[in-house]
């Protein structure tokens, strides 16, 4: 009867391929860049190289300032690296990694993948983000009818209205199906839709998914090969990176979240941003694409183009401002130049309003906590790899820009 039982578990796990791999691989880690199919993306001739300029950099941490690399060693974290106008001022590795180690960007790929859509349509192979997806992938015709309503702009913003669950620990989930299973177009085909495209914002990794196949289908390259042409070779990155794809027979590249790479060669993502597109004179991407993606958008989170902003309440000198209405509150945030935010009453019955706006810093994030964090008007770039998301990460980087705002006074 046990072996019975046995067999019939058994069977039960392995009939799906992707529940199969999940209980075998147990948790998705940053080595998954070993165990999956990918493109290889290979740097060209030349190598750009930050500038260095070491500087001493402190964290505060349960009541105590300590040194950033003493921080940093009691956590999960790989890499760090902080730079300000293209010097790096700290780099350090751990866990054994060096700075040749790639390792899995998870969501983070999903702003390398807007990258992309824009370069795509800035070379006319996407005419539109306007552009119903069918347009490029007319398998989904024959799915659910408001595929034909999905357009590349609901994708960018998380606007999807697919029914999709996002739970990454549970086996029977979308996203597991979508990160070990194969054959990503099926699984889309099989999607249905439980709100009307465009009306309101989800964070979806299938949205980023079937972004990363419009641009193979209207580039008619792996996806991996576009960044490789477009992106790698012409902005001298130093290392070799790849990208993960569903299997070998269909090469569907697992846009959403597997790009592995360096800390070295994200951080150059984060100045590509920081110059408006522009890599030493060459033109990468158009300067309205960098905008469309940086400028928070408070009716979506501040989510915009694959990318965060921050949001946060107005306050001064740790005190939060406070307006006796809401058309005060609204001057008060115009008078600062906030180009995204709303008003909102207080809920004491005080009748006071206060601001809650999208940041003008912006970043990639990916489950274990890597980050490719940008502070444009500082030149700051701060990227973080690591194993697990076992801090708050973004306060850090806030205590190390306040650090060298400190530092430049």
């Amino acid at each position: 009867m046990k072996t019975v039982i046995l067999i019939l578990t058994t069977s039960l796990l392995f009939a799906s391929c992707h529940v199969g791999r999940f209980f075998t691989r147990l948790n998705a880690n940053i080595t998954d860049h070993k165990i999956f199919p990918y493109t290889e993306i290979n740097p060209g001739d030349g190598v750009y190289q930050f500038a260095e300029s070491q500087k001493s950099l402190t964290i505060e941490s349960k009541g105590e300032t300590k040194p950033l690399d003493d921080f940093l060693k009691k956590t999960s974290t790989v890499s760090f690296m902080v730079i300000q106008k293209d010097s790096i001022l700290f780099e350090n590795y751990y866990q054994g990694y060096q700075p040749d180690n790639i390792s899995n960007i998870f969501s983070a790929s999903k702003s390398i993948t807007s990258l992309l859509v824009g370069i795509a349509l800035d070379q006319g192979k996407i005419a539109n983000i306007q552009d119903p997806v069918t347009k490029y992938i007319p398998e989904l015709n024959d799915a659910d009818p408001l595929f034909k309503e999905l357009t590349i702009e609901h994708l960018l913003d998380m606007r999807s209205g697919l029914k999709f669950k996002e739970a990454y620990l549970n086996p029977f989930a979308h996203v597991a199906r979508l990160y070990y299973g194969t054959n990503q177009l099926k699984q889309i085909k099989r999607l249905k839709f439980e709100s009307k495209p465009g009306t309101k914002h989800k964070y979806q990794s299938i949205s980023t998914t079937i972004l990363g196949m419009v641009v193979e289908r209207a580039t008619e390259m792996e996806l991996g090969k576009f960044l490789e042409k477009n992106v790698w070779q012409p902005m001298g990155m130093e290392f070799e990176a790849t990208w993960s794809v569903d299997d070998k027979k269909n090469r569907s590249t697992k846009a959403f979240c597997c790009l592995n790479t360096t800390a070295r060669d994200l951080a150059k993502i984060g100045r590509l941003y920081i110059n408006h597109g522009n890599w030493n004179g060459q033109q990468i991407v158009s300067k309205e694409w960098i905008e469309l993606s940086i400028v928070g958008n408070m009716e979506n989170d501040c989510y915009q183009n694959q990318w965060y902003n921050s949001s946060v309440v107005a306050h001064k000198s740790n005190e939060l401002l406070l307006y006796p209405d809401s058309i005060s509150a609204v001057k008060a945030a115009e008078s600062y130049k906030i180009k995204s935010f709303n008003v909102y009453e207080k809920s004491d019955d005080s009748g006071q309003w206060y601001i809650n706006y999208c940041t003008q810093s912006y970043y990639a994030v990916g489950i274990l906590g890597q980050y490719l964090f940008v502070d444009p008007k500082r030149e700051i770039i701060i990227v973080r790899l690591g194993e697990k998301w076992d801090e708050e990460y973004k306060a850090v980087f806030n205590q190390i820009v306040y650090q060298l705002m400190e530092k430049e006074s």
